[in-house]
């Protein structure tokens, strides 16, 4: 029997047991991410389903950027728990940003701006489709100034463009 690869889109479905609540431990992938922001062993941590990660990042207005770790707050908080697990919440932002441009190549209009959703440093994410490159480009249509510093990228005055 073939195997059929996932659309983008079906990979958006529900994921069997999500969400999950988790007690962080120091083994855990997403550990150093969320001990660097404050949690700490035996903190509350939720694994939600990619289409909650992509509610976020719908919700960011032109000339307005966010990050991965801000994302996660909200996410934290709506569930009522210390955290979001970084590691699946950055795995769910790509299979967003993926399954938005599979809309567009089907002709339909994808409403994800997914290039105004930064990694938590702040740089662009070569993981896009397309690349640092891709979203550099997507942001430049909305007026930001995009810094390059080696392979990587930056956008200029980056915190007076941070959703609130």
């Amino acid at each position: 029997m073939a195997y059929k690869k996932k659309s983008w889109q079906e990979k958006m479905a529900d994921k069997k047991g999500l969400p999950k609540v988790l007690k962080l431990e120091k083994g855990f992938p997403c550990y150093n991410a969320l001990h660097k922001i404050g949690l700490e062993v035996g903190d509350r941590v939720v694994l939600v389903n990619p289409w909650e990660l992509e509610e976020e990042m719908k919700k960011v207005p032109l000339r307005k950027l966010t990050t991965i770790i801000h994302i996660c707050k909200n996410i934290a908080q709506k569930h009522q728990m210390k955290g979001c697990c970084t590691l699946t919440a950055g795995i769910f932002i790509i299979t967003a940003a993926n399954a938005a441009e599979e809309i567009k190549k089907e002709g339909k209009k994808s409403n994800t701006p997914y290039w105004r959703t930064l990694k938590a440093n702040g740089e662009l994410n070569e993981k896009y489709p397309g690349g640092a490159v891709a979203q550099k480009k997507l942001l430049e249509k909305e007026g930001f100034s995009i810094l390059q510093k080696g392979k990587k990228y930056r956008v200029e005055n980056l915190e007076d463009f941070f959703i609130q």
